[in-house]
């Protein structure tokens, strides 16, 4: 009887995640976006550049290391890592693309993942605590309805993996872990196959617990060199292979200080509360956003006697941990930048020069608060559950989740308005000139003078060579090199100064760019046009005998 109690309690344990997973992001997300076809959701924003970097590199050759994308850039390209297309998908179902239908995409699927695995991995951090199915499933919804990983959905689809920051807070909070080196290597790798900042923040939390756990004689010294070196070789190696080290010198990027966390932003419920009202913040602040919820807020309120009073967690149990408190206080200040900012009181101080290029690698330094914030949950629910029976913990529990859907949904209902648009297997497109039709069959590229980085009408530009097969370099790409882009530049400058248009490439100028173009080109070959609103140079077009137009040419 007692074992058959206990393999349904087993049971139980594997698959209410699962169904907390599950209807959570049917409440959420919605259906909608699970049609691998429907790619009208990812239209706009950094969504496009998700769907059209994999849309490049499924229909591209493989490359040496295998996540490049070199037909989404041209001459500014680097990896499907930073069209933030999540590679681990990418490199799952490329091999399979000839089977796949036209227009698939999987962003659906990893989102209804992501959910699923941010309640498992929730429901295994509560279960350090109590063997309860019921509070164990309470504790992971409320880890669940976590406001910074529901706003990612509107646009930063891979960063709603914050199931990888979970999953390594619970490994570093388990006493006795088995197989360290399999079960930290299999996760780190996970992570660096899906984005940078999660991969940086999981390392971090790996380091201080290997740390930790080698001071205190937990792991002998000899094993954690082992570990160390091996997963420091395994994670470079997926970097490598995943184009991690593909921009090459001269990586644009800033914004540490400006995309910051403000202190108060755990409070600050930036729309996401009917209740709690919005703080003054600055423009960058929202990189930062760390609320907590209204749910959290009413436990940590109710937890704050149970901490002073010392007697559920006493100072000695808390040293104990000593190495992860110093980590989140490290990951905190970097959340808070050098321009330290309360509300709308701010203060700047002076770093390095040297330090300063370092954190504009992450330059988004708000997210770094994002393992504090999960441990403010755990330890809320931690000290619920250690201070009231189970029944009390389940009721005080259940009231907060209630909470933290009802009052948080304020930000998440108009977000899953956006995801549960009418589905299209088809994005709107302004180029519905038949011209475009005998231009693809013609050219192999699309450039874009001036050559840039998150060029204007870069997303019409990039959907319609990529729905043809043709390379460009209208481009968003999270990072690219300086270098390359001032090379891009020299080189479209010489082909306006000397009008030698390159025979394999259709060119979308602006109004700048076409006037030198006019001015050096040879119309008596190459056709000069207004079409569908873009300035066009189709070298070599008025000798090709299949080339039609009709439009408004310019001479």
């Amino acid at each position: 009887m007692i074992q058959s109690q206990n393999k349904s309690k087993k049971v139980l344990s594997l698959v209410l995640p699962l169904v907390l997973g599950v209807i959570a992001f049917f409440v959420i997300v919605g259906p909608k976006v699970l049609n691998p076809t429907n790619i009208a959701w990812l239209e706009a924003g950094d969504s496009a550049t998700h769907y059209l970097g994999w849309l490049f590199y499924r229909n591209s050759e493989w490359e040496f290391p295998i996540g490049l994308n070199s037909s989404y850039g041209l001459e500014l390209a680097n990896s499907i890592l930073y069209s933030d297309s999540n590679p681990l998908l990418a490199f799952l179902f490329k091999p399979f693309s000839f089977l796949l239908p036209d227009n698939f995409q999987y962003f659906g699927i990893w989102l209804l993942l992501c959910f699923i695995f941010q309640a498992w991995f929730g429901s295994k951090l509560v279960g350090l605590t109590t063997d309860s199915n019921l509070l164990r499933f309470l504790g992971a919804g409320l880890i669940v309805f976590a406001p910074p990983m529901l706003w990612r959905l509107h646009g930063h689809l891979s960063l709603v993996g914050h199931f990888f920051l979970v999953a390594a807070l619970y490994l570093a909070f388990k006493a006795n872990l088995k197989r360290r080196e399999l079960t930290w290597g299999f996760l780190i790798a996970a992570t660096a196959l899906v984005h940078a900042y999660l991969l940086a923040l999981v390392l971090a939390i790996w380091i201080a617990d290997l740390s930790g756990r080698v001071i205190k004689k937990q792991v002998p010294v000899r094993s954690s060199i082992f570990e160390f070196v091996v997963l420091t070789l395994l994670v470079g190696l997926v970097c490598w292979q995943t184009g991690y080290f593909s921009v090459g010198v001269g990586t644009i990027s800033g914004g540490f200080g400006f995309y910051r966390m403000n202190i108060l932003s755990i409070v600050d419920s930036s729309g996401w509360s009917y209740i709690l009202r919005d703080f003054p913040q600055a423009a960058g602040d929202y990189e930062g956003f760390n609320y907590l919820g209204l749910g959290i807020i009413f436990l940590l309120i109710l937890s704050l006697p149970c901490l002073f009073s010392g007697k559920i967690v006493r100072i000695g149990a808390i040293a104990e941990y000593w190495h992860l408190v110093l980590l989140f206080i490290a990951l905190s200040l970097f959340a808070a930048s050098n321009t330290f900012a309360i509300g709308s009181v701010e203060f700047k101080y002076h770093l390095p020069n040297l330090f300063l290029e370092l954190a504009n690698i992450f330059r988004s330094s708000g997210r770094f608060f994002w393992p504090v914030f999960y441990t403010i949950i755990y330890l809320s629910i931690f000290f619920i559950i250690k201070s009231f029976d189970r029944r009390t913990a389940a009721v005080v529990l259940g009231l907060a989740l209630i909470v933290q859907v009802v009052d948080t949904s304020a930000g998440w209902l108009s977000i899953r308005k956006k995801l549960m648009v009418q589905p299209s297997s088809a994005w709107s497109s302004p180029l519905v000139n038949p011209f475009w039709g005998d231009a693809s069959k013609k050219y192999k590229k699309v450039r874009y003078i001036p050559i840039g980085n998150h060029s204007p009408k870069w997303e019409s530009i990039a959907y319609y060579a990529g729905q043809n097969g043709l390379s460009t370099d209208a481009v968003y790409l999270a990072r690219v090199s300086s270098h390359s882009v001032k090379s891009a530049q020299m080189l479209a400058s010489e082909v306006l100064r000397t009008g030698d248009f390159q025979l394999d490439s259709l060119y979308i100028l602006d109004d700048a760019a076409f006037r030198s173009a006019l001015i050096a080109g040879n119309s008596d070959s190459d056709l000069f046009a207004r079409v569908d609103g873009l300035n066009v140079v189709a070298p070599g077009w008025k000798n090709c005998a299949d080339c039609r137009f009709s439009g408004d040419e310019i001479k």
